[in-house]
């Protein structure tokens, strides 16, 4: 079978000739017999274009490196997919001004210089500012020297979020808007050079098209998203209101576009660290619905990304139409395999069943054992697909990965 054949099976509950692996690269370093050189640089570190559009990379990953990476894991009997990321817009009506207060300014930080980029939108200014923090160790994604809307970094280092009161809720409207003419054509060029590919290879596409409740994390940040759904819940339904609107459409874009297998959303700011099952019911699932109806009445399958809280929510996801989990975590979750098994097998395909720190523990039996466990409980139901949870990172050994790769080539066959 190809990669892509073996993955569908998994998707859909079919007999495959194996269990499949595949791994998510944030800065991987890889080691040198696995590398390459693009326009005569040493790629020493492995990402992914699920990065792009919401990270700065230290190192430039280009879609030949994407390509790259795929024959590199390919040649070692893993699976691999690639990965497309929908864009969005910002209103041409919108006007940006960035600016830098350095340490102890007014208004300021103390310790670190704040950047700030304040908006004048047609609903009004808005106003994002972030601490600028010293540099992770080589290979992470870095902070940029500007804030942009969109950025894991910014929430831990905000001074102020974009939304910082419900009256800003309407000016999101204005900076995370569909994708406009331009990005649609750039995106079938993308998508047309990554199908050429994929088939001549066997691989799986997958494109990322929805943010959800991470893109209202984005936004208002982690306390004040849950504060205003509860204290301002209008003008929070009304924040995911304009999210959902901009999710739909590249939702759609990546639906209606040959050479797409699945579509996926992401969810690490959606669990139960931040909502309740209630509020989840509420703010999630129904969008959720529409994104998943709209996903498989073109054909294409439902991936969503959730890391903590799975024994709770996971059970609503497959009842919402998500085909694929990721991800099934016995060691951050705590979650055990058999009562994933039992409550999420028959319903979805999961994936994961080790995870990143067991790979960096540099422990060979805890990873053998790991991987053994996870293929000899999930792999029966025929809806499984090993995953280290929920990347491999700058800090993740090759030995690690190594051991992995070898005890799943021991007990892959079910």
């Amino acid at each position: 079978m190809t990669s892509r054949e073996r993955l569908l099976a998994a998707l859909e509950g079919r007999p495959a000739d194996h269990v499949p692996l595949t791994t998510w690269c944030f800065g991987f370093r890889a080691p040198p017999q696995l590398r390459w050189e693009t326009a005569g640089r040493d790629v020493r570190f492995w990402y992914s274009k699920r990065l792009e559009h919401i990270h700065t990379l230290p190192q430039p990953w280009e879609l030949d490196d994407e390509f790259q990476r795929a024959e590199a894991w390919r040649s070692l009997g893993v699976d691999d997919v690639l990965d497309v990321s929908v864009p969005w817009s910002q209103d041409p009506a919108v006007t940006q001004t960035d600016s830098a207060l350095p340490p102890g300014a007014r208004d300021g930080d103390t310790r670190y210089p704040v950047m700030a980029r304040d908006y004048q939108t047609p609903a009004g200014p808005v106003r994002h500012a972030v601490r600028k923090t010293e540099p992770d160790p080589e290979g992470w994604p870095v902070q940029p020297n500007h804030v942009p809307p969109i950025e894991d970094l910014n929430i831990p280092r905000a001074v102020r979020h974009l939304v910082s009161e419900p009256a800003h809720v309407p000016a999101i409207r204005h900076l995370f808007a569909p994708p406009d003419d331009a990005q649609r054509r750039w995106f079938a060029d993308r998508m047309a050079r990554m199908k050429t590919f994929a088939d001549s290879k066997g691989l799986l596409v997958q494109v990322w098209t929805a943010f959800g409740m991470d893109a209202a994390v984005w936004f208002t940040g982690a306390e004040n998203a849950v504060l205003m759904a509860m204290d301002a819940p209008d003008a929070f339904h009304r924040l995911l209101d304009i999210i959902f609107e901009t999710d739909f459409a590249r939702t759609e874009l990546a639906a209606v576009t040959p050479g797409v297998d699945m579509v996926c959303q992401r969810g690490w700011y959606s669990s139960t660290d931040f909502w309740s099952p209630e509020l989840f019911d509420q703010l999630v699932a129904p969008r959720l619905k529409q994104l998943t109806a709209l996903a498989h009445r073109h054909g294409k399958k439902f991936a969503y990304v959730m890391t903590t809280g799975v024994a709770t929510l996971g059970a609503r996801l497959a009842d919402a139409g998500v085909d694929l989990l990721y991800f099934a975590d016995p060691i951050q979750d705590r979650l055990p395999l058999e009562k994933a098994r039992e409550l999420l097998a028959g319903g979805m395909t999961l994936a994961g069943g080790t995870n990143a720190l067991s790979l960096a523990s540099g422990d060979a039996r805890r990873i053998r054992d790991e991987v053994r466990r996870a293929i000899e409980v999930l792999g029966p139901t025929r809806r499984f697909i090993l995953h280290p949870v929920d990347a491999i990172f700058p800090d993740t050994p090759w030995a690690g990965v190594e051991a992995m790769i070898e005890a799943w080539k021991e007990f892959r066959a079910v």
